[in-house]
């Protein structure tokens, strides 16, 4: 049972990260701050909110440990986790900044983690 659990775990993952990787993903985001940074919460939704749209499928829980500063270049590593706690990476990526705009991209890692026991 634990097996089909994992693999259907894997196949949502999986599609997820597949639909990322193939149409690529991106996200944007205006701030309010006088150097632009994209705080953690924010770039959680936002990120959550891409891979929803990319997908097709309800958004995923995604944390980011980190706010983004808004330089070109500069990364972050979320994480999206499934229901059964089996998690898959998410890099983020700064593509370009256009005054309090911070425009990025989302790559998701190729395969999951298990879920801890």
């Amino acid at each position: 049972m634990t097996t089909a659990r994992l693999s259907a775990t894997a196949s949502v993952l999986s599609a997820v990260a597949v639909g990322v990787l193939l149409g690529g993903c991106s996200g944007s985001v205006t701030v309010e701050k006088s150097k632009p940074t994209v705080s953690a919460d924010k770039l959680a939704a936002t990120v959550s909110e891409r891979l929803a749209a990319q997908t097709g499928r309800p958004k995923p829980r995604i944390t980011c440990p980190e706010d983004l500063a808004g330089k070109v270049g500069t990364t972050t590593r979320c994480t999206l986790t499934a229901a059964d706690g089996s998690t898959l990476g998410v890099t983020v990526t700064v593509t370009s900044v256009e005054g309090k705009q911070v425009d990025f991209g989302i790559k998701a890692d190729d395969k999951a983690s298990p879920p801890a026991n």
